[in-house]
């Protein structure tokens, strides 16, 4: 049939509906824990945001941005190759090097975009280069081997052995190996220590992303960085944190990073101020907070990312819809996110969150039956 594009789009939207798949964006009131849905002004407690320490309301991280707004404009303009950087650029870029021990660092509007950059940059060094992906990586990930055009081979998820057996079936090969440091869905953590070993023996190139790495161990000193500033910071972008080399290539050779405006001043300063509060006592005091609500919920867990899994779709929902109304705002998580019969909740604990919310969200779990 000679549909129109209507019509296939149309199409397209009635199958995604007959599968249970459709998705709608929720409106908040706001981006503290304590909100209520905008459109019909119920208060809510959310365990949705990756605002993990709280920065994003944080009255100092505020100020900054106030302060970047009123003294460089609302935007960069044009990408920074064009227009040029604004100080604040250059200074977030020197405290993200800082901070994660590196020479150099490299600021990019997303962190989806950082990772984009960097393995296509990479990748392109030789037309033999090989990538080499955890199962699980994020989609950032994924998409970004996609477009390096080198040849990916994906190992099982966290299974060391499994990559040592693909590192050595292609010794002779430039290989970069990629992963998540905490993966965003499970909560669980590479490890980092047992890889990096592999790729140095291997003499292969160690790519982390750290974006939900708030309470992991710091990333192996040789490894390539890529973060975000929108999680732990609670801002907005991304960077890649290496050697100067790296970053050299990155600005001379990365699209994300050549192709695209700059991220706004405003919120380089808030990022900016987040670091410095990550960096220092108070970054300790809100990191043991964080610590606290994870063992609440699930002792022992590696990171504020708690997943239920529940199977089948039907069942996150419905324990989704239970929990919103007893005023608590969980996600269900669903493919094409995770895989089919894992669907879960994805809960996500903050600093920001007090004792007594922790203490709800426990209880509600255990009365519907789906503790973690």
């Amino acid at each position: 049939m000679d549909l129109t594009w209507a019509e296939r789009v149309a199409q397209r939207n009635d199958e995604v509906r007959a599968a249970g798949r459709w998705r709608s964006v929720r409106p908040l009131a706001g981006g503290a824990p304590a909100t209520k849905l905008h459109d019909d002004g119920r208060p809510v407690i959310s365990f949705a945001s990756n605002d993990y320490l709280g920065l994003s309301q944080h009255p100092t991280v505020v100020a900054a941005a106030h302060a970047g707004l009123d003294r460089d404009g609302a935007g960069a303009g044009a990408a920074r190759l064009i227009v040029g950087a604004r100080p604040v650029h250059d200074e977030l870029e020197a405290a993200l090097a800082d901070w994660f021990d590196r020479p150099a660092a490299l600021l990019f509007p997303s962190g989806f975009q950082a990772n984009l950059g960097v393995l296509g940059a990479l990748a392109a060094c030789s037309p033999e280069t090989l990538v080499l992906s955890d199962e699980l990586n994020h989609a950032s990930i994924i998409d970004g081997c996609r477009l390096a055009r080198a040849t990916t081979a994906v190992f099982r998820h966290r299974d060391v052995g499994h990559l040592g057996e693909l590192l050595d079936t292609h010794r002779h090969r430039p290989t970069i190996v990629v992963t998540d440091s905490v993966f965003s869905m499970d909560g669980d953590a590479a490890p980092l220590d047992d890889i990096a070993q592999l790729t140095r023996s291997h003499r292969a190139l160690l790519v982390v992303d750290e974006a939900h790495a708030v309470l992991a161990a710091p990333p192996p000193p040789d490894a390539v960085v890529v973060g975000t500033l929108s999680k732990t910071l609670g801002s907005v972008g991304g960077f890649v944190a290496a050697e100067q080399s790296v970053i050299d290539l990155l600005v001379n050779s990365a699209r994300p990073f050549i192709f695209t405006t700059a991220g706004a001043p405003a919120d380089a300063a808030a990022a900016l101020a987040a670091v410095r509060i990550v960096a220092g006592d108070e970054g300790d005091v809100l990191r043991a907070r964080l610590r606290r609500h994870v063992d609440a919920i699930a002792p022992g867990h590696g990171s504020p990312i708690v997943p239920v899994v529940l199977g089948e779709e039907s069942a996150a929902l419905s324990v989704s819809a239970a929990l919103l109304e007893r005023g608590l705002l969980v996600p269900a998580i669903r493919p094409p996110t995770v895989a089919p019969g894992t669907c879960r909740l994805r809960v996500a604990l903050s600093a920001a969150h007090d004792d007594e919310q922790v203490e709800l969200l426990r209880t509600a779990l255990d009365e519907l039956g789906v503790s973690p």
